[in-house]
């Protein structure tokens, strides 16, 4: 677990946050210039704070009171930054030495490297470098690894590649992984924690699920990115349509195309926008997901949008209707509806592992 309370002055800027990190991915999220690098330069040792104190296990990093200052070469902080910085004359194979040997086999299986240990650099695609300077920096055997917007520099296609090896690694390691991010589909793809970030403070902090189910954080996470985050299985085919049958806690969810295996489990962001409230059960729609909800929050916001806050089951969602609709519809608290969800509505995007 890592341990995060620093206070910093940076020109003009103040940086004053605090949040535990568990094992697992803490996405810090936050817009341009709100602080995300600045936290993770703190722990790594490469920038010091006017006063607080970072904590790793039981190991103390930074103590501006106590007079501890680890240099970066004694915090086992492994960094993997937006472009990869891989040493181009070296093959794969001497570039993941040069970070270490801790664990290499299980590295190289996890992050699907094997094929590309006798290529160079410049023979691979952007993820494919994105996937060896991590691994070379899980080679150094650290004990918190840091990823400073690795996939911003990606297209599309290249982060589609990466994320199911990012995905894997999140469940194969056991050390915190401070993740920074402005993008939300890669945030609700990987965390288990998620911190906002504004102006130098934390806003918003939790399990993920819970925080981007908030319908006071759509404001912070922008109103077209907002969307909970349910964890489900796969429950069936229906192979004539070409769709997975997913269930949760609330009900089942159709969606098109094939997700894994019967019994896997599935990440799936519902943005809140694609979210339509009805008071009675609807019929003859073409959508084919409604699902019995109960209103937990109603959040005007500074626009014509009114965020709310839905319970499905033992989860959450999360939907976005104009004020004119909240009015119209007499929505309250406590008050039982029903969400409907077109399945070409969650894109490839937002399902993940």
């Amino acid at each position: 677990m890592l341990q995060i309370a620093i206070q910093q002055r940076l020109g003009d800027f103040a940086l004053d946050v605090a949040f535990t990190a568990p094992a697992g991915v803490t996405a810090i999220f936050g817009r341009s210039g709100s602080g995300k690098t600045s936290v993770v330069n703190a722990v790594a040792g490469l920038s010091d704070p006017d006063a607080g104190r970072i904590v790793v296990a039981d190991q103390v990093l930074f103590d501006r009171a106590q007079r501890i200052n680890l240099p970066p070469q004694r915090r086992r902080v492994g960094y993997v930054f937006q472009d990869a910085r891989l040493f181009p004359h070296m093959t794969v194979a001497r570039n993941l030495s040069y970070g270490g040997s801790h664990d290499a086999a299980r590295v190289i299986e996890v992050l699907g490297l094997g094929d590309l240990l006798g290529r160079r650099p410049a023979g691979l695609s952007g993820g494919e470098r994105q996937r060896v300077a991590l691994g070379r920096a899980l080679m150094s055997n650290p004990q918190i690894l840091l990823m400073d917007e690795p996939l911003a520099a990606l297209d599309a296609p290249r982060k589609a590649e990466i994320l199911p090896y990012l995905a894997r690694l999140r469940d194969a390691v056991q050390i915190p992984i401070l993740y920074v991010s402005h993008d939300v589909s890669e945030v609700a793809r990987l965390a288990t924690t998620l911190v906002i970030v504004d102006a130098g403070r934390v806003v918003a902090n939790g399990p993920v699920g819970d925080v981007l189910s908030r319908p006071e954080a759509v404001p912070l996470l922008g109103v077209r990115d907002a969307g909970a985050v349910i964890m489900t299985k796969v429950a069936g085919r229906l192979l004539d349509d070409g769709l997975t049958e997913l269930a949760f806690s609330g009900g089942r969810i159709l969606l098109p195309g094939s997700f894994g295996k019967l019994g896997d489990r599935v990440r799936l962001r519902i943005p809140a926008q694609d979210v339509i409230l009805s008071r009675t059960a609807p019929t003859g729609i073409s959508a084919l997901n409604i699902l019995p909800v109960t209103i937990t929050a109603l959040e005007q916001g500074r626009g014509p949008g009114v965020a709310v806050g839905l319970r499905a089951g033992n989860d959450k969602l999360l939907a976005r209707v104009t004020r004119r609709s909240a009015t119209r519809m007499g929505l309250a608290v406590g008050q039982q509806v029903y969400a409907i969800i077109k399945a070409t509505a969650v894109g490839p995007e937002d399902v993940g592992g």
